[in-house]
């Protein structure tokens, strides 16, 4: 990748299969790996880069990657992205790197993935912190939500570029005011290189029925404005998952890490800091 990418270049691991990694990497101690959500021009950096300063200065070592198929990581020919091919390129990259007892931190999709991944490999996972995961709905509850029918009528228009990022991703704030052109510049060149099957439907099952399986502690976060992913779900995560505490914050969308930033960044090293003293 060249120099002139629109988000800084970072690291690249090889997870096999002609596939690779790409990630950003800061600071030493315990493991939190920050998990984005899907969305058109999307990356571990642009999600993340208000949080994972703050979390590494605290004394973690965080690993922020592109999920497969997006930001820089390996696009692929596949027709449709389901969770086990997430669960596979975050699987590879723990391997590759000899990562053990890691804090999975998962935006939206990046949630489901995190959900997905502690249920098949529990023992790499010590915590969960989770913003508004899916997965814990059916698939028709989500495309019934106006921020994701919003989005997937202007994919369907065939809209592209800035202004169609602007358009997709005002819907994910309380403020839109904060989504800035710095935001948008980030995304809009990354999501021409994605393939297709990043602005189709993902096949994520319903893991509510198994989130009792879960022994790790969760810690979460649910804007009560969310227009993507419906609140209702932080009661199927408390109700289900036997060590899970989710904090609701009104005022707040689907991307509580940028609209409440100075919250999460304290509340998440608190959870790491104290969080699973049983």
């Amino acid at each position: 990748m060249t120099h002139s990418s629109p988000i800084p270049v970072g690291k690249f691991v090889d997870i096999g299969n002609q596939r690779s990694i790409h990630y950003h990497e800061q600071g030493e101690g315990p493991v939190v790996i920050f998990l984005h959500g899907a969305g058109a021009g999307a990356s571990g950096y642009s999600n993340f880069k208000g949080n994972f300063p703050v979390i590494a200065a605290a004394g973690y070592r965080c690993i922020v990657p592109d999920m497969l198929g997006f930001g820089l990581s390996s696009k692929t020919d596949l027709a449709h992205y389901d969770l086990d091919f997430f669960i596979s390129g975050l699987k590879g990259l723990i391997d590759a790197l000899g990562l053990k007892d890691v804090t999975l931190l998962g935006n939206s999709l990046g949630g489901a993935i995190a959900l997905g991944h502690a249920l098949a490999y529990p023992d790499d996972v010590a915590r969960l912190i989770l913003m508004a995961p899916g997965g814990v709905e059916d698939i028709a509850t989500y495309l019934a939500m106006p921020g994701i029918a919003n989005m997937f009528a202007i994919y369907k228009a065939g809209k592209t570029g800035a202004e169609a990022m602007r358009a997709v991703m005002s819907m994910q704030l309380f403020d839109p005011s904060l989504l800035t052109e710095e935001i948008i510049n980030e995304r809009a060149p990354i999501a021409l290189t994605q393939t297709q099957a990043s602005r189709s439907v993902m096949t994520v099952p319903n893991m509510t029925l198994r989130l009792h399986e879960l022994r790790c502690p969760i810690f979460g976060f649910w804007g009560v404005n969310d227009q993507f992913n419906p609140v209702g779900g932080a009661m199927k995560l408390v109700e289900h998952a036997p060590n899970a505490r989710i904090e609701l914050v009104n005022r707040c969308g689907h991307w509580v890490q940028v609209e409440h930033r100075e919250l999460f960044n304290r509340l998440c090293i608190d959870f790491l800091q104290h969080g699973g003293v049983n």
